[in-house]
């Protein structure tokens, strides 16, 4: 009876045993981490065209899990293998098999940054986006030009120029540029208050207008403090009918512009040369940033009409034309600079 009592006894402990190490082998492939304390990252792309079981055999490939067996065993118990979003993931061999699936599965896939500089021209944007992984410059410069989108997202005007908000953004790869352009419009507007929208009122302009004005002092200079100040001044000569004179309008309108503006340059008729035409130009130059905009709803009152960079990354301001010429012979004696040619008196800014 004592033997029958024992036997049974040991039965029931390898019994134990058994199911203990069964469920210690599972839980090694099935539940534990391929390399537990490895935080080393590796970049798993999933596509529509790649199956589950082909993932699965990717990801046993590059040590992220033990066996794809497994991988596959846990997504179909939880009837995930349906559900990965595609798009770039880092992964970590620390990360259990469940921790991977929850990942893709929520989408949280590697974001891609690409940082646009204020003052960029929207063409000049393309190269950025390509550089980043994010979307090509081909299809970017094609949805610049894309009346349905421009209409679709407010843009009083033909092109996208100043309303591509400069900023850095983060889109997983392979973004259409439609979407990025959207976020960039949609941060555009975002930035623009009912306070501003009040001022437009004030300054006399419209916002298209604001946009274009603050394009030009963006281009002008990229000190923060000084930017009311050089707005004032174009205010200035805008409220007297003075050519703005703005070297940055004048390259905008050259056609693959060599960096030497030229004194042919400074007479040649094109929609944005200021030095020839009355006015505002057409539109943007550039994607002016949140300073610049500011700025140009609240110039600085003054009754400057003139400026000239005094080599140092600054500009000197002169109220009449001959203070101008002297600062022109001062700091940039010999160096081409084009004088305005009128000289009334001065009126103030709003």
């Amino acid at each position: 009876m004592l033997r029958r009592i024992a036997l049974t006894f040991l039965y029931v402990f390898v019994l134990l045993a058994v199911v203990g190490v069964s469920y210690r082998v599972l839980e090694y492939y099935l539940l534990d981490p391929a390399k537990p304390g490895d935080t080393q990252t590796v970049l798993i792309e999933v596509t529509p065209e790649k199956s589950f079981r082909e993932f699965a055999k990717e990801l046993e490939s590059k040590g992220l899990v033990r066996t794809a067996l497994s991988l596959r065993a846990i997504a179909r118990f939880k009837e995930l293998d349906k559900d990965l979003k595609a798009g770039e993931y880092e992964l970590s061999p620390s990360m259990t098999p469940e921790e991977i699936l929850a990942k893709i599965v929520r989408g949280e896939m590697l974001l891609r940054r690409a940082t646009i500089k204020e003052g960029t021209r929207a063409l000049d944007m393309g190269p950025l986006f390509e550089a980043a992984g994010i979307t090509t410059a081909a299809e970017f410069n094609a949805a610049l030009s894309d009346q349905e989108l421009i209409k679709q997202l407010n843009v009083p005007a033909a092109s996208f120029e100043g309303y591509l908000f400069p900023e850095t953004y983060q889109f997983p790869r392979n973004t259409p540029a439609r979407k990025v352009i959207t976020a960039m419009k949609g941060q555009f507007d975002s930035h623009w208050s009912p306070e501003w929208e009040d001022r437009l009122r004030l300054v006399g302009r419209s916002r298209h207008e604001v946009v274009t004005l603050a394009s030009i002092v963006e281009k002008e200079s990229g000190n923060v403090d000084e930017q009311p100040k050089i707005a004032g001044v174009f205010f200035n000569r805008l409220q007297l009918g003075m050519k703005l004179q703005a070297d940055p309008t004048v390259i905008y309108g050259i056609e693959n512009f060599n960096g030497n503006i030229t004194k042919e340059d400074l007479q040649r008729p094109t929609p944005y040369n200021t030095y020839v035409i009355p006015g505002l130009p057409p539109g943007p130059i550039s994607n002016p940033g949140r300073s610049a905009l500011s700025a140009t709803l609240f110039p600085e009152r003054s009754s400057y009409l003139y400026f000239v960079g005094n080599g140092k990354g600054r500009h000197v301001f002169s109220d009449t034309l001959f203070d101008h010429n002297n600062a022109v012979n001062e700091f940039q004696r010999g160096g081409g600079a084009s004088a305005p040619t009128e000289a009334p008196t001065s009126t103030p800014v709003p």
